[in-house]
C-alpha cells in the first residue's frame, strides 16, 4: 500500500522534475536538426532527446523511489519486451510524445508520465512545454490545464461532434483498409476530423471539452496512460474500442467526453469495420 503523504511526495517530486525537463524540448525544438537515431518504422520515430528526457526523468525517479518499477518507451524499447503491470507502483513514461511533429518542429508534443498502484492509475501529468500546457489529475480530486480545472464535452451527437483520430497509421499496409474504412464513417457524421499527432494531447484535448472524441488502436501504455487518467478525471470515459473495459496495458482507445457518445462511436466503427471485412471479401473472390 501507498499513503496519501507518499502520493503527495510522488506528485510533487514528479512534477518538478517534468518542468525541468521540458525544457530540454522547449530549447531543442526550434534549434538544430535533430538526429534520428533510430526508426521503428517510417512513422515511428525516435531521436537523441527521447532519450535525454527520459534519462532526467527515471534517473531523478529511481534515486527517490528505488522501489518503484517503470514502463518507459525507451528503456521497453531496448529489451523489445513489455513488462507486466504489477500492483508496485509503476511509473509509465512518454519522454516524448509526438516525436515526428518534435522533429518538424510541429508545436503539438508533450511529456507524458503516469502512476499506477495496485493497477490503478493515481496521477497524471502531460506537459506541452512549447506551447506551456500543463495537464495534471489525481485520482479523485479533479483534472487542469495550468491549475483551472477542466471538464469533459456534454455534447452527445456525433453529428455534433468534433472527432480525433490517427490517420498517420494508415502507412501501415495491413491495416491500411480498416483505418481508412473508419476515417470515412468518422467523416460522414461527423461536425469534423482532426489529427493531432500526439496521443497524449489527444487525450487532454478531450478532457478540456476542445474535442468530444478521439480514437486509436495501435497505441501503446505510455502514450495513453496519464491522459486517461486526466479524462475520467474531467468527466470523460474511456472504452475498448469493442466497447468493454479498457486496458492500459493493451490500449484501444474510444475516448469521450460522455457514455452516449461512447456507445454511438464504438457502433460506427463496428459498421465501417462491417463494411472493410465485405470489401475484402469481394476483392478476395474476384482475385481467385
Amino acid at each position: 500500500m501507498i499513503s496519501q503523504e507518499e502520493l503527495d511526495h510522488c506528485y510533487d517530486f514528479v512534477l518538478k522534475l517534468t518542468i525541468q525537463s521540458g525544457k530540454v524540448i522547449r530549447e531543442a525544438i526550434g534549434g538544430c536538426e535533430k538526429k534520428i537515431e533510430t526508426k521503428a518504422g517510417d512513422w515511428d520515430l525516435v531521436t537523441e532527446y527521447d532519450k535525454k528526457v527520459e534519462e532526467i526523468l527515471i534517473g531523478n525517479l529511481t534515486k527517490e523511489f528505488p522501489m518503484h518499477k517503470f514502463i518507459g518507451e525507451e528503456t521497453v524499447s531496448q529489451t523489445n519486451c513489455l513488462p507486466d503491470l504489477t500492483n508496485a507502483p509503476t511509473w509509465i513514461i512518454d519522454p516524448i510524445d509526438g516525436t515526428t511533429n518534435f522533429v518538424h518542429s510541429f508545436p503539438f508534443t508533450c511529456i507524458s508520465i503516469a502512476l499506477s498502484v495496485n493497477k490503478e492509475l493515481e496521477l497524471g501529468i502531460v506537459y506541452n512545454p512549447v506551447l506551456e500546457q500543463l495537464f495534471t489529475a489525481r485520482k479523485g480530486r479533479g483534472a487542469f490545464l495550468n491549475g483551472k480545472p477542466i471538464k469533459s464535452s456534454k455534447v452527445k451527437e456525433l453529428k455534433h461532434s468534433l472527432l480525433c483520430l490517427e490517420a498517420s497509421y494508415a502507412t501501415m499496409e495491413d491495416i491500411r483498409d480498416v483505418i481508412l474504412g473508419r476515417l470515412e464513417a468518422f467523416v460522414s457524421i461527423a461536425h469534423g476530423i482532426r489529427t493531432m499527432g500526439s496521443a497524449a494531447l489527444t487525450l487532454c484535448h478531450v478532457a478540456m471539452g476542445a474535442l468530444e472524441a478521439y480514437h486509436s488502436d495501435n497505441l501503446m501504455p505510455w502514450d495513453v496512460a496519464a491522459g486517461v487518467l486526466i479524462i475520467r478525471e474531467a468527466g470523460g470515459v474511456v472504452i475498448d474500442t469493442n466497447g468493454g473495459v479498457f486496458n492500459v496495458m493493451s490500449p484501444k482507445v474510444v475516448a469521450v467526453g460522455n457514455k452516449k457518445l461512447g456507445d454511438d462511436l464504438v457502433k460506427l466503427i463496428q459498421q465501417a469495420d462491417s463494411k472493410t471485412r465485405q470489401r475484402r471479401s469481394t476483392t478476395h473472390r474476384h482475385a481467385t
